[in-house]
């Protein structure tokens, strides 16, 4: 059959370029996962799922939000998150990929320009693609350039809603979005700032809420997932009540889609409970992440380093996996990144530094990616 043979070529292709992708089982010390606060296996998420239990919140859904799908701890996640994120308006999604598509494809419209930063995540892409509004891309964290590119677009003669698009903590580089400056181009096009949180909720702000939060004078929509800081699954967008609410009725992810599980609601509710009543879990976050960045600037001149998400950038992807593969064999899970996930010649190593390791394993990492240098 044709098919069979151009996909099991295609799988051929990618091997002979060391692209090719397999599920692995977990082993080792966690420098991969998103489980930044190590909330997932917390006493405080058991405690919360044992109580939901108890109180009878079903495990499953049974249908969209829109038909018999709604359940009491969706709605009180909603009210809850929206006060914790200060915003109008929360809506709860089964993931981020789903939450950046819903609101990519539905919010801007036909005239619309998406000015997006050309490293936003593969979901944002999907969604615009699936959207109406005009496209373009200006160079990664550049706000010079976007606001140039904008200048362009309205210089052709666009003239309508400007969404731009952003993370504040990117997933493969670990730096951090300078949203003062990406406000100031918003307020200054009246644009709506939409900011992906996904890396940053649970890790940065006061409390654990993102980068973005307690922006004035401009509209920020902003996306936190749910299944990295905070441990458990799904999304929540987060903003003006009317844009919300426009996604309830025009968003067909949101509308087509069997709801989350309540049961995950009840827990993402008790995750934001810990992020504002045990501040230890984002201040010991915060100190395992100071801690690598000592360790990976004194043993492997990483420097300049902004998050929980530390990049060894090596190039080439044959080589790259080989040195995931040495220090998995070594007890450290960490795993290497290839394209397309990142650009071409910058296959890394992508650590994460999760609430799963210690100060003396996370030196004993980075001793051995040292070590790896020093024998390139």
């Amino acid at each position: 059959m044709k098919a069979l043979t151009r996909h099991a070529q295609g799988l051929q292709s990618l091997a002979s370029r060391g692209r090719l992708r397999r599920l692995a089982p977990r082993a080792g010390l966690d420098f991969a996962s998103n489980d930044y606060l190590g909330l997932a296996g917390s006493d405080v998420l058991k405690r919360a799922a044992y109580d939901a239990l108890d109180r009878g919140v079903p495990v499953g859904s049974g249908g969209s939000r829109l038909l018999r799908g709604n359940h009491p701890e969706h709605e009180a996640l909603e009210a809850e998150a929206a006060a914790f994120f200060g915003c109008e308006a929360t809506l709860y999604m089964g993931g981020g990929f789903q939450g950046n598509v819903a609101l990519f494809a539905t919010l801007p419209a036909a005239g619309d320009l998406v000015l997006y930063d050309e490293l936003v995540h593969a979901s944002a892409h999907d969604g615009m693609r699936l959207g109406r509004a005009d496209l373009v891309s200006f160079a990664h964290n550049n706000a010079a350039d976007a606001r140039m590119k904008l200048a362009e677009w309205q210089a052709a003669g666009g003239d309508g809603q400007v969404w731009i698009a952003v993370e504040s903590v990117y997933s493969m580089e670990g730096d951090i979005a300078p949203l003062s400056d990406f406000a100031a181009v918003a307020r200054d096009a009246d644009a709506i700032l939409v900011v992906d949180e996904a890396h940053a909720t649970g890790v940065f702000g006061a409390a654990g809420q993102g980068v973005a939060h307690g922006f004035d004078g401009v509209e920020v929509l902003t996306l936190h997932t749910c299944g990295k800081g905070l441990g458990v699954s799904g999304a929540l967008i987060c903003g003006a009540r009317v844009l919300i609410d426009t996604l309830v009725n025009r968003a067909r992810p949101f509308i087509f889609a069997t709801a989350p599980s309540p049961f995950d609601a009840a827990l993402v509710r008790a995750a934001i409970g810990a992020l504002q009543n045990e501040p230890q879990y984002k201040e010991a976050a915060e100190a395992r992440i100071a801690h690598a960045h000592e360790q990976a600037a004194r043993l492997c001149g990483l420097n300049d380093l902004q998050s929980q998400i530390i990049p060894v950038i090596i190039g080439a992807d044959k080589p790259t996996m080989a040195r995931a593969e040495a220090l998995q064999q070594a007890g450290f899970d960490v795993r290497g990144i290839r394209p397309p996930t990142v650009p071409r010649n910058t296959s890394r190593l992508r650590v994460s530094i999760t609430g799963n390791v210690t100060h003396p394993e996370i030196t004993s990492l980075f001793e051995h990616i040292a070590r790896q240098q020093e024998t390139a």
